[in-house]
This record gives C-alpha cells, sequence and structure tokens, in this order.
C-alpha cells in the first residue's frame, strides 16, 4: 500500500471517519500543550523528538530500537496501523514530526503520514479539539528495522571521500558557519564545524516558512533549490543536521520532489563528540 507522506487536516478527518480502529494519531509536542488541547484520540509520544542517538553503530542502534519497542507496545501500537503525525507547525520544532515518522518508519511502520501544516493548520480549518487522553490497551509492537533509510557514522566516514555521495547539510547558518555546535546553544557539543565535504542547504529553504501556516514548497521549487546545489533525482544523498529531525525534515521534502535520500540520525550531535572523526572547523565568512 503506497501511503501518502503528507496529508491535510481535512484528509486526516476523512481517514478517521472511514478507519478510526485502525489509525493512530501521535502528537508529539510536549505533554504541557498537549494536554492543554489535541486532536481528539491523538496520543503524545514525546520521545520520538527528544531521544538522542548517541552511538549508531550495531549496539546503539538496538538499543534505540528496543525503547522504542518498548514505548509503542506501552501505548498500544503494534505497528500495522496507519499512524499520522503531527507538531506544532512544521518550522517551529525542528522538524519534529518529521522525525517522528523517520523514526517510525525505520522501526518497521509501513503506513506513516504528517499532517502537513501541523496543528497550527488543523486549529486554523476549525477542526475539533480536545484535552481528553484517550485510554488505550498495550499492545505488542513487532520491529522490522529498515536499514536502508538509516546511514550510520562508519557509512558517513566513508562517504566522505566519495564525490559520487552529496554529504548534505541542512542546519542553520550559525551550525554550518561553525559559529555553534547546535540549535539549544553555542556550546552544547565540545566541536564546531562541518562534515568534510559537505554541502550546505538550510532546511528552511524547502518550506514556504514565511506563511501563517508553513508548509513545503511544490515538488518543483524543491528540484530547483536542490539543482542550485548539484542534487538531481540521480544523486546519492546523506543528510545530516543535529540530531536528526531537520535532516527528516529535508528528507520528506526531496522524497516528495522525487529525490531518495537516507538520514545521518546521528548527526552532529555524535559526530562532534567523537574526536577521532574529521571535522571541517574552518571559520566560513558570510
Amino acid at each position: 500500500m503506497n501511503t501518502k507522506l503528507l496529508i491535510s487536516p481535512q484528509e486526516l478527518t476523512s481517514l478517521l471517519a472511514e478507519n478510526l480502529s485502525q489509525t493512530v494519531i501521535i502528537d508529539t509536542r510536549s505533554q504541557e500543550d498537549y494536554f492543554i488541547s489535541h486532536i481528539p484520540q491523538s496520543i503524545n509520544i514525546r520521545d520520538l523528538f527528544t531521544y538522542l542517538l548517541d552511538n549508531s553503530s550495531p549496539i546503539g542502534l538496538k538499543e534505540l530500537q528496543e525503547y522504542f519497542a518498548e514505548i509503542m507496545s506501552r501505548v498500544g501500537i503494534s505497528g500495522t496501523e496507519q499512524l499520522i503525525v503531527y507538531e506544532d507547525a512544521l518550522n517551529k520544532g525542528y522538524g519534529q514530526s518529521c522525525r517522528a515518522a523517520f523514526l517510525l518508519k525505520y522501526l518497521g511502520c509501513a503506513q506513516v503520514s504528517i499532517l502537513h501544516g501541523g496543528y497550527r493548520a488543523w486549529l486554523k480549518a476549525e477542526l475539533p479539539i480536545t484535552d481528553e487522553v484517550p485510554k488505550r490497551e498495550s499492545s505488542i509492537f513487532r520491529l522490522h528495522p529498515n536499514a536502508d533509510i538509516m546511514v550510520t557514522t562508519t557509512e558517513m566516514l566513508q562517504a566522505i571521500g566519495n564525490p559520487a555521495i552529496i554529504k548534505l547539510d541542512v542546519r542553520d547558518s550559525s551550525e554550518w558557519l561553525g559559529l555553534s555546535s547546535s540549535p539549544y546553544n553555542p556550546d552544547f557539543c565540545p566541536r564546531k564545524g562541518r562534515i568534510p565535504n559537505a554541502v550546505w542547504l538550510e532546511w528552511h529553504r524547502l518550506m514556504n516558512s514565511e506563511l501563517e501556516i508553513p508548509t513545503f514548497r511544490s515538488p518543483e521549487e524543491i528540484r530547483e533549490i536542490c539543482q542550485s546545489i548539484g542534487i538531481t533525482s540521480e544523486s546519492i544523498v546523506y543528510i545530516y543536521c543535529f540530531k536528526g529531525s531537520r535532516a527528516a525534515n529535508t528528507l520528506i521534502a526531496l522524497e516528495e520532489a522525487g529525490i531518495s535520500a537516507r538520514n545521518y540520525f546521528g548527526s552532529w550531535n555524535e559526530w562532534s563528540r567523537d574526536f577521532s572523526l574529521p571535522i571541517d572547523s574552518r571559520l566560513i565568512s558570510v
């Protein structure tokens, strides 16, 4: 079954009317925001945004898989349902709904969609909201990890000297320029800089961030922007940011435009902490 990556509030409403029992809505916002109001029947799984992968070795990935298998089982998700994830707005949470969608796909969930425009789009459409927290029975989540969409540190290291693989840095300008190590504070990580031979495309460029409800640009616009830095539908692209969120946001945009990519999920948080890994730490002038 082909599942749309992006669905509108109206499409989600129709989906719920047709098949509520096999549809699970996941709210990735803070618990405080969730308890104030949320989409009816949605459940809050904040860990899909906050979990940091510090080690993308087989051991680290196994820990990630087991961690989320336990969470999904506890909230009653088996992995066979249609999962819809949302955040407040696509440009406010560092791509957190896209990160959640990526993680769910990596864990083996086949039907995952993102609410295009997020909770703000739902509110704009004047659709129902609630503060009621649904009760769900526990389940058994079946892991089917999809290694094809995940880039490990070893694979990124091997790709540095391979010009056929585009190492795409989508962090904010201060991080790319070497002025900050993270979006949280300049010295969150021990090193600042870039993965050697990376090219830069700030994640915001692939969205209409200036709109009241930010959304992804059209596939034609995305392809044109990508071509300006040498990315085409034939390219091999490894994307990274700080912890895989903005990279996942970019990955979704590229997929909508017909460009395949993989996410280096550990990203700069993992890379910068391993002093055996090379970095380009030169300060770049604007």
